[in-house]
């Protein structure tokens, strides 16, 4: 496989070959199979923590947010589930709170709304008031207040990049993620997202000057699609050259969906670089 370096330029590529280049579900085969595995043992994790589920951040069916406590006066965890967009929900990532509830981290995660029902910049302002809701219910779920560390896989991923510059968000891990929505506004995903120029601009951290003086992660694995590799390193790049506390790596042999393996284990590197940022941005 080529290096994220070596990736050909999306501009010169056909559409046929920009959509296939960004297809995780084709490029993973077991795709289906492993998050059918999440959802089980998800249900699992949310029947084990049911005392804070769906907890309403804002008026719309998915603007809800569930609060696995890890105990208290812990401090928290906010994870933005993933599906370009347009699919999935966060009960289907509750399995992954294991790994950071491990070393007593608080995990929430946030529900938002899918396009074509929310525009990316709705989706954007949702995640931002569910940080609001979240950061003011501290005091009644019994969570440290210094704030939170957002994490994201995927979508999620681009979400938590867009999430930094909150001011309740200490810090960010970011999986996977896309930081320059331009090839996505030029791909089949552009159907049901319907981003202009614009959109794409003010919503792509890649393309901004600068950005939040926060620590940020960012991890894509080494098996994952070139295009999506590309993505995590430029945007490493990006902070690098602004002189953004970043750190960069690939996770040897993960594919878009295996990398979250990292995450579900207390072991896992994705944990580990959690549990890092909690420690680097205690008050």
């Amino acid at each position: 496989m080529a290096t994220p370096f070596d990736t050909p330029d999306w501009r010169g590529m056909s559409q046929g070959d920009r959509d296939l280049g960004l297809n995780n579900g084709v490029h993973v085969p077991a795709s289906a199979d492993l998050v059918a595995g999440w959802d089980r043992r998800s249900t699992e994790m949310r029947a084990k923590y049911p005392g804070h589920l769906d907890l309403r951040y804002g008026p719309r069916e998915r603007n809800r947010i569930d609060f696995f406590k890890a105990g208290e006066k812990a401090p928290t965890l906010l994870f933005i589930h993933g599906g370009y967009w347009q699919t999935r929900a966060k009960e289907t990532f509750a399995l992954f709170a294991a790994g950071p509830m491990a070393h007593g981290i608080n995990v929430a995660l946030t529900g938002y709304t899918l396009a074509p029902d929310a525009t990316l910049d709705e989706i954007v302002a949702e995640i931002h008031a569910g940080i609001d809701f979240l950061s003011g219910q501290f005091p009644t779920l019994g969570a440290a207040a210094e704030g939170i560390v957002v994490s994201g896989w995927s979508a999620g991923g681009h979400l938590t990049s867009m999430a930094l510059a909150h001011p309740g968000v200490r810090a960010g891990m970011a999986i996977s993620g896309i930081y320059d929505l331009e090839p996505i506004r030029h791909s089949y995903l552009n159907e049901k997202l319907r981003a202009d120029e614009a959109t794409s601009r003010r919503n792509s951290p890649m393309m901004q000057e600068g950005g939040p003086l926060k620590p940020l992660s960012l991890v894509v694995g080494s098996a994952e699609l070139p295009l999506l590799r590309k993505q995590t390193a430029d945007f490493a790049g990006h902070r690098a050259r602004y002189g953004l506390p970043v750190t960069y790596e690939e996770i040897p042999g993960a594919d878009h969906f295996t990398i979250m393996h990292e995450m579900m284990s207390p072991k896992g590197r994705i944990t580990t670089l959690i549990r890092q940022l909690f420690e680097r941005t205690a008050g």
